[in-house]
């Protein structure tokens, strides 16, 4: 249910790639200078790529809309018949001990 950082800050990247380079072609578009269009896609890149990463991992904390996975504690969560199967031919062959490892 836990998101991780890694996965926050690649998000971040990859987002603001995508951003950054509309803000630099709609920058160009209004200005018509590129080197105004670059400042500002330079600003927009350092300020909002704090802000996402801020709001991402508050994001990971709240638990609304996820859904809560219950993971078994056990290897084996369910009677597999083919486990079932395997710990009865060992028992019949006289291995006990390595049969109680697929309970």
């Amino acid at each position: 249910m836990s998101s991780k950082r890694k996965r926050s800050v690649v998000k971040t990247i990859t987002w603001r790639v995508l951003a950054t380079t509309d803000t630099f072609v709609i920058s160009y578009w209004i200005t018509g200078h590129l080197d105004w269009a670059g400042l500002i896609a330079g600003i927009e890149v350092l300020t909002k790529m704090v802000l996402y990463y801020a709001h991402e991992r508050a994001w990971a904390r709240i638990t609304w809309g996820k859904q809560l996975i219950d993971l078994p504690t056990s290897p084996y969560p369910y009677e597999d018949w083919k486990i079932k199967r395997l710990r009865n031919y060992l028992n019949r062959q006289g291995h006990r001990r390595l049969a109680s490892l697929l309970e």
